[in-house]
């Protein structure tokens, strides 16, 4: 059943265009992500499809009847209600069902013998209750619990007011309200925003067992993979839907993509033999090649020609270092730091090896940024020793940006720090973070939040530091930037060590996951799935194991390194024989593109050479293949 129809819809803002051609379909029950650049139109959409803006042109279709449940990125909440008062609010219809319920009760045991109000208070009664109990009037406190529970509210939150909370802390409110009034269709902007991992997950699964239909935008790729099962794209205005999630969509995108520039390539082939052979023609200067010319040019005007496959522009930049370092990077013991009374983390120790590429991850509030600011000596920890090794520098990036200047304008931000620069140097480097023109002369002030932070890792980029030190460098990232931000750690020959909550970002980069608790640091090899799968394991009914001896315990951190190393050595091997594949892939395609070309075989050797050529290199192709399909396979 279609719940909702967008056919053509348009929206500008004076002379900017947002929208030009918005079409897609949603069904009962589907889970559907909107994805694109920042500043494409996505929340614009969305709040069209809400009814809070107005559209153009085009047609919005919607059932009958439709109920809509929109969550935009700042929630509000009532003045005077608390935590708990907020989401109970959601049920007063039900409480008041409740005392209907007992008032009847209270009537028919007062009105004695007569059988005809009897009748009638126990039909009402009746209906009533059935009413009552599909509005799950005995579990909704319990349901109210569980949610409170999910995303992240502690006990002794619930008689706050919530007018009190932080902002993050009201849209976790207002996402926990709107999931209890159960909509048909819930709109969801960043929903992901403000979570800890623990809420996230608990959020997918809600999702993924959630009755009506979802659309949200959101830049939590792994969130998308474990709830979406469609998505669609808005691009320059206009929109195109892929059946999947988000890892089918990007591969179906990218066929998609190369299909239609193949064919527009082709095409552009096709016409330039068809004009040289026109020109030939009108060179002739002949009656019969005139009308030859003349009629070879009507066929070409009604040619439908192929629109050249439009992407948006993404950042590209790669991290260098001035020098190597040792074998150790960072060494932490038994790191303590509090606020006041409150102990954030106790007992820390960390050991960074050079190389290492580190996900550190914990509970919302529990320090991680803190432990960074300690890490650079922007706090003094209570207790505990940070040592760094022989030729280390570091490079921090600040989620919030705090070591930007709002008066500074993005050229002299960067400018000033890089003297060594002159200004074409400067302008040369933001241009690879899309900064462009006039766009240099913004002041920082001005800026959104993706666009300091490509300004941040402009910055970054030419300190050309060895140990990298990222405090959510994904927040504000369109997700073209983020596939770009981690090929580029992938490509990084120093050491990384990075607070994120996305969990798409910590597979891609991380060889080693590290979760900040208040007694210390847990660490658990691999990525985040292997992190997932441990903790899952852990916490089976089988799970617990005995206390291993000094010995053993001494033996596992061995095994743990050798192991370390290994995942290190195979990601390595792993990019080579992909770059090995890229590179033959591209010589053969330059080799077929000489043999598709008639001129070739002009010179019999030639074509000859040129074929056989052509097959060394396939066989080639084929044997690195599985080489790499090995590597694949190896656990």
């Amino acid at each position: 059943m279609i719940l909702l129809s967008l056919q053509g819809v348009q929206k500008s803002f004076g002379t900017n265009e947002v929208l030009r051609d918005a079409s897609l379909t949603l069904q009962d029950g589907q889970r559907m992500g909107l994805v694109g650049v920042n500043g494409c139109g996505k929340s614009t959409l969305m709040k069209i499809i809400a009814g809070i803006e107005t559209s153009d042109g085009g047609t919005i279709t919607m059932q009958k009847g439709l109920k809509l449940g929109y969550l935009a990125q700042q929630g509000e909440v009532g003045e005077n209600r608390t935590v708990l008062e907020e989401l109970e609010s959601v049920f007063d219809p039900v409480v008041q069902m409740e005392q209907q319920l007992r008032d009847l009760e209270q009537q028919m045991a007062e009105v004695g013998s007569d059988e005809t109000m009897l009748r009638r208070l126990g039909s009402q009664y009746d209906q009533l209750t059935r009413e009552f109990e599909r509005r799950n009037g005995y579990g909704w406190r319990s349901t109210v619990q569980g949610v409170l529970a999910g995303l992240g509210f502690r006990k002794e939150q619930q008689g706050q007011l919530a007018s009190l909370l932080s902002g993050g802390e009201r849209t976790r409110l207002c996402l926990g309200r709107m999931l209890l009034t159960e909509p048909d269709l819930l709109l969801l902007d960043e929903p992901t925003n403000h979570l800890d991992l623990k809420s996230i997950a608990w959020l997918e699964d809600y999702l993924r067992s959630y009755k009506g239909a979802v659309l949200l935008i959101s830049h939590d790729r792994y969130f998308m993979d474990h709830v979406c099962d469609r998505m669609c794209e808005l691009l320059l205005g206009a929109t195109e839907c892929y059946d999947g999630n988000y890892t089918q969509y990007m591969e179906q995108r990218t066929e998609r993509f190369e299909i239609r520039m193949k064919a527009y390539e082709l095409q552009q082939k096709e016409i330039a033999r068809q004009e040289a052979i026109i020109a030939r023609y009108r060179q002739f200067n002949r009656e019969k090649s005139i009308r030859l010319a003349e009629s070879r040019e009507k066929r070409l005007e009604k040619i439908e020609r192929l629109e050249k496959p439009k992407d948006e522009s993404a950042i590209r930049f790669r991290f260098d270092i001035r020098r190597r370092t040792g074998e150790d990077v960072l060494m932490v013991e038994e790191l303590k730091k509090g606020f006041d009374e409150r102990v954030l983390f106790d007992h820390v120790k960390l050991h960074l090896r050079a190389g290492d590429r580190i996900a550190l991850i914990g509970d919302n509030g529990v320090g991680k940024s803190t432990l960074f600011k300690c890490l650079i000596g922007e706090l003094k920890p209570d207790n505990g020793s940070i040592r760094l090794g022989a030729g280390v520098d570091i490079g921090y990036y600040d989620q919030h940006q705090a070591g930007l200047h709002d008066n500074k304008t993005v050229l002299d931000e960067v400018w000033d720090d890089f003297r060594r620069l002159d200004q074409t140097e400067v302008r040369g480097a933001l241009g690879l973070f899309l900064f462009t023109g006039d766009e240099v002369l913004m002041p920082v002030s001005t800026l959104s939040g993706g666009e300091k932070g490509r300004v941040a890792l402009t910055k970054l980029m030419l300190r050309k530091d060895n140990l990298l030190l990222l405090d959510e460098p994904t927040n504000h990232l369109d997700m073209d930037s983020r596939e770009v931000l981690e090929d580029a750690l992938a490509d990084f020959p120093g050491t990384i060590l990075a607070i994120s909550h996305d969990r798409y970002f910590i597979n891609r980069f991380a060889t080693k996951v590290c979760v900040l608790e208040s007694e210390g640091v847990k660490e658990y090899l691999g990525n985040y799935d292997d992190y997932f799968e441990k903790i899952n394991r852990a916490q089976a009914p089988d799970g617990d194991l005995p206390q291993m001896t000094r010995t053993a315990q001494e033996k596992e951190k061995r095994r743990s390194r050798e192991e370390e190393k290994r995942i290190k050595e195979r990601k390595l091997a792993l990019k080579a024989a992909e770059d090995a594949v890229a590179k033959a892939e591209e010589q053969a395609a330059e080799l077929e593109a000489k043999l598709a070309d008639p001129d070739t075989y002009l010179d019999a050797e030639k074509a000859a050479r040129l074929a056989r050529e052509y097959q060394q290199k396939k066989d080639e192709i084929d044997r690195l293949y599985q080489a790499w399909e090995a590597l694949e396979m190896e656990e």
